[in-house]
């Protein structure tokens, strides 16, 4: 027989062509009219009432991030009685993209939400049966995003530099009959044909679709496609009910939709993304009693709840069905590798009591299928807000290695293991195109072992999420020979069901680390800094606001403290904190940011007159967690600055600064060329090297202007060692260095201060930063033989190798730190400090002697041009500190230094701290009052060294007791890591175990 399989399925492509526009065979126009919001979105009441124009199909409309008010109305012509009928609305849609364009909402006369128009869901039903002379009149809020090309520079990315330039033309609009049976046809032959391509060619079974799909193609009357549908689908039915093979890989379908809760558009149309999303997938679901969908991100029903609360009350119908299911149990789906230890616990606080409460749902999953890697703190902070799972997508997207795992054991820090699936998919937009389905199967890496894995399914980011299309290709996979087999299922049922077959996965320990993305690290170094700053000041005013709540009964700001959280966390969504976003965003983020800290001082500052009396006297407040020249952690007391340091001319030029601790040697370039570790005969400067180095490379990669930095730019480096100004300064007790320099088009001025008591050399750099496509470094050569060193991440550090023997410790070239890095030797080590900066770099460099030296580099400054043209333009701080002869204890307890500075004006009254902990291993991250209102205060603590300690944790007010509980501050049972002894608990933690007690005030 002759093989004319190819003839066949080139067929196929051309006469489905002809076949798709049978689907709606007859139409007739509607009228349209339209009325232009000026400037920012109105209420759907204002939108409504506006008077109108008439308009066209083909006219222009949509300034750059505009809302134009439509008014779609016609008949239903009488012959149509009795036939299912829609209206297609086409806003001028690119079809060539799932989102990222126009979108709108359609509403009834009265207000209430029909469905979302998008790309691939043009459609609205209007009758199934139709009435002759039936009127049709609908609403539709138009939003003019405008599209953002990819890696050009581009001022649409700011409403105040897009200009006014019409963005899309009108479509079609008319209303239409939908013949059912020529859309089921197209789906059959395109499931058929899919399988078949995906298929080996040798099996009888391709052979068969292949006959199969000729008899339909010859049944087809091409010139009365709608007349002979039901003749073509009959020629395919016996191919389409053959079962799966019961080894067949097994599918669970989420109905799903990626919303970047920013990213190439503002916050403000995210909520209007997710209002489209959701009204669509509540109509969907009315319609398709099979599915499900999910939907992440507390924050995104929070938007809903606010700003469109018809659209609410129809997510809420259907979660309370158990068919529209929150997932995740964060508030964002953020960055994990910036946020700070509290700031990561909060996620969950915030995300899953707002499910609780709202719905009663208590997620067991995390949700992160867009995260751009994952910190080793992770897990234990998963399990300890009640959860076990985790999800996520972006560890494919890895450019140098293939992850070895699809589902798999993830232990984090301190040890916990939390299930963890990658679906094979490797897409969070999957449509259930055969190609997608077969790669799943294939890719699987559990095969032997495991059946199932999880396909997030449905268009995000403005896409509208999934279609009906996807849901009737899933239908025809549900037991399909040849495919994988298809459900919709819920996120919890497919962690239960994977994590039941799967009695012994294989385990993965210490980070997720993406191979892409290294740059989000870096890039808008002022939302960084902001994250950092509110980070800490939330800190703070929790402290500070509980002591003075117990001390001296003043009222707790519960609702200002939970606002302002949830303000922080919303900018820690991974397009925000990253720095990925378009300049509106991180514009609008400054401001956020500059309103969260001036907000939160005044609490902090009404909180310590409570506590310290009128704003006069000796005593400052110490908000670390450890104790600073005698004040305790908490309290406020005299300080003692200890002897003077000291500054003299250097003999070649520049300066040397002393305190007796620590010698610095400041060259006449101002650079450093000793620091001296007096106490322990040191030097940390390895011969002939020059720290405090700013370093300027080219920095244009491959793709992805502000997310990515490739490993090239290193190949060209400029070291900035010219001077403009250097000057000594005292100012007693410190003593200081002041330099100045330039390059280009920017500025750096520097102040180096040694102060008394301390082995910490602090560093204060200003930069006017004005360069395009360049990365600035700040390097510190450090004479220490490592092979590995610790980077401070979420409740710990981790450990990363100096060395590249593999590809996988090569790809890790530009990596996240928290406050601190220390390098070390086994008795002597040094710390780098900062105060807002977390991309870094770590080299090794043999020395002529023998031996290797370490260079440390901290990531500044970065100027790609998308999506903002004009990233980190402007005047940026930075504070460092580099720290000799530094323990991992010093390295923790000089990181909170730097981040939170006990110099506040001094108050009249001495304050005794709520809790004192005998042991600076363990480590306090909050300190507050219970969120449930009870006035239990709870502190969180960690194991900060990665050694197992002992302390004794005794409660500096009456009590009648503590519980041990989780994140939700929800009790835990009783165990040997929180004792009882005497009014104070003996606490026995792991390496890096983190606790959380809660303890009840006395009457």
């Amino acid at each position: 027989m002759h093989d004319d399989r190819r003839l066949i399925e080139d067929r196929l492509g051309r006469v489905l062509g002809r076949i798709r526009p049978a689907i709606y065979p007859e139409s007739v126009p509607l009228r349209a009219s339209m009325w232009v919001a000026p400037g920012e979105p109105v209420s759907v009441a204002e939108g409504l009432a506006a008077p109108r124009t008439p308009v066209e199909p083909g006219a222009r409309w949509g300034a750059p991030w505009g809302t134009s008010w439509l008014t779609v109305e016609g008949t239903v012509p009488d012959g149509w009685a009795g036939k299912t009928v829609e209206a297609i609305i086409d806003l001028g849609f690119d079809g060539g993209m799932t989102g990222f364009q126009c979108e709108g909402l359609v509403y009834r006369p009265d207000g209430s939400p029909v469905k979302g128009l998008h790309p691939a869901n043009k459609w609205v039903r209007v009758a199934a049966p139709a009435v002759g002379g039936e009127r049709v009149l609908w609403h539709v809020e138009a939003a003019s995003n405008p599209v953002i090309p990819f890696f050009g520079p581009t001022e649409l990315g700011d409403k105040e530099t897009a200009g006014n330039e019409p963005q899309y033309r009108l479509g079609r609009m008319d209303l239409v009959v939908f013949d059912e049976q020529v859309w089921e046809l197209v789906l059959d032959l395109e499931v058929l044909g899919e399988l078949m391509h995906e298929m080996p060619e040798d099996p009888a079974r391709r052979y068969d679709i292949v006959r199969a799909i000729e008899r339909a193609l010859d049944a087809i009357d091409l010139q009365d496609v709608n007349a002979t549908a039901a003749a073509a689908r009959a020629c395919l039915v016996e191919v389409l009910a053959r079962p799966a093979v019961p080894s067949a890989h097994r599918i669970s379908a989420v109905g799903h939709a990626h919303i970047d809760t920013a990213w190439l558009w503002p916050l403000r149309e995210t909520v209007r993304k997710v209002a489209r999303t959701a009204a669509n997938m509540t109509a969907l679901l009315e319609d398709e009693p099979d599915f499900i969908y999910t939907m992440s991100q507390a924050a995104q029903y929070d938007f809903l709840k606010q700003h469109r609360p018809e659209v609410y009350a129809r997510v809420k119908a259907a979660v309370a069905e158990g068919r529209f299911v929150p997932a995740g149990g964060m508030w964002v789906e953020s960055d994990t590798n910036m946020p700070g230890s509290e700031a990561m616990a909060r996620q969950f606080v915030h995300g899953k009591r707002l499910f609780l409460e709202e719905f009663g749902i208590d997620n067991e999953e995390a949700w992160l299928p867009d995260t751009f890697g994952f910190a080793a703190g992770l897990p234990q902070i998963i399990k300890a807000a009640g959860s076990k799972w985790l999800l996520t997508q972006k560890i494919s997207w890895s450019q140098t290695n293939t992850f070895p795992h699809h589902t798999f054991l993830w232990e984090g820090i301190d040890g916990t293991r939390i299930f963890t699936h990658f679906p094979p998919v490797d897409t969070y937009n999957c449509s259930m195109q055969g190609r997608e389905i077969a790669h799943a199967a294939r890719n699987f890496k559990e095969k032997g072992r495991a059946t199932r894995s999880l396909a997030p399914t449905g268009w995000g980011d403005g896409g509208g999420g999934t279609t009906r299309e996807m849901i009737a290709k899933a239908a025809r996979m549900r037991n399909l020979e040849g495919s994988p087999t298809v459900v919709w299922d819920k996120p919890a049922d497919f962690f239960a069901a994977a994590e039941a077959e799967y009695a012994n996965p294989a385990v993965w320990v210490g980070e997720l680390y993406l191979e892409l993305h290294r740059a989000t690290l870096t890039s808008q170094a002022k939302t960084k800094q902001g994250n950092r700053r509110s980070e800490h000041l939330l800190r703070e005013a929790e402290l500070w606001a509980a002591t003075a709540t117990v001390r001296k009964g003043a009222a707790y700001p519960a609702e200002e403290l939970d606002r302002l959280w949830k303000t922080v966390l919303l900018h820690q969504f991974h397009d925000i904190l990253p720095g990925s976003s378009i300049a509106w965003v991180h514009r609008e983020a400054q401001q956020t940011y500059a309103e969260v800290a001036a907000e939160l001082s005044t609490l902090i500052e009404r909180s310590q007159w409570v506590l310290g009396g009128e704003q006069s006297g000796p005593n400052v407040f110490n908000p670390t967690p450890h104790s600073w020249r005698g004040i305790p952690a908490g309290a406020a007391a005299p300080e003692d600055p200890g002897p003077a340091c000291t500054v003299r001319e250097r003999a070649g030029g520049g300066f040397v600064l002393e305190n007796g601790l620590v010698r610095v040697e400041v060259d006449a370039r101002g650079l450093i060329v000793s620091l001296y570790d007096i106490e322990h005969d040191r030097e940390t400067v390895p011969p002939g090297a020059t720290a405090n180095l700013l370093q300027l490379h080219q920095d244009f990669p491959n793709s992805w202007d502000a997310w990515d930095v490739d490993l090239f730019y290193r190949d060209t480096v400029t070291d900035l060692t010219g001077i403009d100004s250097l000057v000594a300064e005292t100012d007693s007790p410190a003593a200081a260095v002041r330099l100045g320099r330039s390059f280009g088009s920017s500025e750096v001025e520097q102040t180096l201060t040694l102060r008394p008591g301390t082995r910490a050399l602090e560093i204060a750099t200003t930069v006017d930063w004005h360069e395009t496509e360049k990365f600035l470094k700040l390097a510190f050569p450090l004479d220490i033989h490592a092979d590995r060193y610790a980077a401070e991440t979420q409740f710990g550090h981790l450990y990363r190798p100096t060395h590249t023997n593999t590809s996988w410790e090569w790809a890790k070239f530009e990596a996240c730190n928290h406050r601190f890095l220390h390098v070390g030797e086994p008795n002597w080590g040094v710390a780098i400090l900062n105060d807002s900066t977390y991309g870094h770099d770590l080299t090794r460099t043999g020395r002529p002697d023998g031996g290797t030296t370490i260079t440390v580099r901290a990531s500044l400054l970065r100027a790609p041009r998308f999506p903002d043209p004009r990233t980190d333009q402007g005047t940026h701080h930075f504070r460092h500190a580099i720290h000799p002869g530094a323990t991992l204890t010093d390295a923790v307890r000089e990181g909170y230094r730097v981040n939170l500075p006990p110099f506040t004006p001094g108050v009249a009254e001495p304050v005794t701290p709520l809790f004192v902990v005998d042991n600076d291993d363990i480590v306090t991250s909050a300190i507050k009052l219970a969120d449930d209102g009870s006035g239990d205060v709870v502190i969180r603590l960690y194991e900060a060294t990665g050694t197992r300690a002992t302390a004794l944790l005794t409660p500096e007010f009456p009590t009648t007791g503590h519980r041990r509980c989780d994140l939700l501050e929800r009790p835990l049972p009783d165990d040997e890591s929180a004792i009882p002894q005497g009014r104070a608990v003996r606490l026995h933690l792991r390496p890096f175990q983190l606790i959380t007690l809660r303890f009840t005030r006395k009457a």
